[in-house]
Parts: structure tokens; sequence; C-alpha cells
């Protein structure tokens, strides 16, 4: 129904984007990475999927077409909702992903919250082959994050469904990997922030 939205954006939130099309103000949910790459008052354009419930109208932001297809695609396999496929991508990027199933890699996705070793399995069953293969060949990361990463960091963990505290002490785990570089990567450090949680529970 509402294929892309392009406009200023005027608002920004740990977990939404808001964009003016014509006068009124479009919010979407986004990912971490998507998010890092948007700032109040520039333009955008996202690639969004419109999701129907009886008793809402969620519409989900996107950095590319790939990502909304991914996206998309993730929800046909049982079980899987908007926010669990909106999880996924916030950990992996599309490659990583197409990466993950066409090895096999369980690990890959019981690091997403919500995912357990069963999850993982049902799902590689499911979607092994529907994928594709990935189109890059980089190892995929998120977008470099210059400033705020902590913040930033801090709002997706509590965003995916950690306690405070728990998001604290992830934050802590993994400042020495981002204080080690120019440029953090809130992708790379939100997946290392994943495994140290996943280690403590």
């Amino acid at each position: 129904m509402i294929a892309f939205v392009s406009g200023p954006v005027a608002a920004l939130a740990p977990d939404t984007a808001v964009v003016e099309v014509g006068g009124i103000g479009m919010a979407l949910q986004c990912t971490p990475n998507t998010l890092a790459e948007l700032r109040i008052g520039q333009h955008a354009k996202l690639a969004t999927s419109l999701v129907v419930r009886e008793d809402s109208l969620t519409l989900y932001g996107f950095a590319d077409d790939d990502e909304k297809q991914v996206f998309e695609l993730l929800q046909t396999a049982n079980g899987v909702g908007p926010r669990l496929a909106q999880a996924v991508l916030s950990v992996h990027t599309p490659d990583a992903l197409r990466r993950a199933f066409a090895t096999g890699d369980e690990k890959a996705l019981t690091a997403v919250p919500g995912i357990g070793k069963k999850g993982a399995q049902k799902l590689l069953i499911e979607l092994k082959d529907r994928l594709g293969a990935p189109v890059g060949t980089a190892p995929a990361v998120g977008a470099p994050v210059t400033s705020g990463w902590r913040d930033q960091l801090h709002a997706a963990l509590i965003g995916l469904g950690y306690a405070t505290r728990e998001a604290d002490e992830a934050v802590t785990a993994v400042a020495p990997q981002a204080e080690a570089s120019d440029r953090p990567n809130i992708g790379a450090l939100l997946k290392a922030a994943l495994q140290t949680l996943n280690r403590a529970r």
C-alpha cells in the first residue's frame, strides 16, 4: 500500500523515525542501523512495509528495498511476526542473514532475542532456499556511528526487550571495543553486546 516515504526527518526516537510527507508526520518503526543513518532536518527516503492488525496500523521503515523484502520474507515463516522480523534485522544485515542461512549457522540466529535453538532450526529449514545468496562480498556490518553510540546501543537493547540493568552491563562490556575505534559501528557493537548477554544468561 505504501511502498516508501520521502521527506525531511522531523523526529527520532530509540526505535522510531518521523518523516514529514506533505505536511503529515509518518511514524516508522526502524532498526538501530537504519536510525543511525538519519539526522533530524535532513531528507530521507525509506522503503516501507505496512503491517495491518485488527487494532493497529504499523509502518516499518528500511534503509533499502532489500532489507524490506527480507523483513517480509521472514514473516512467512511460522511464528515470526513483524517485531521478531525487525529484531532479526536489528542484529543481522540481509547479507549476514543470507550467509547464516547458507551455512546453517544456528548460533547467528540464536543471537537474536526471542529465537532459541529449536526456533533457529525451524527457521533454517523453512527459509533456507528462499533468501537467496549474499549479494555483497564484504562482511555485513551496520552503519558507522561517530557519536552517542552508548545511547543508541542502550536504546536498541531496551527495544529488544532487555532490562535497563542488562543493557547497562552490556554497554559497559563492549565499551573497550567501541573506544578502540574512531568510528564505532552500532551494528557490530549490538552483535557483541547480545553475545555478552547470551553468555550471562
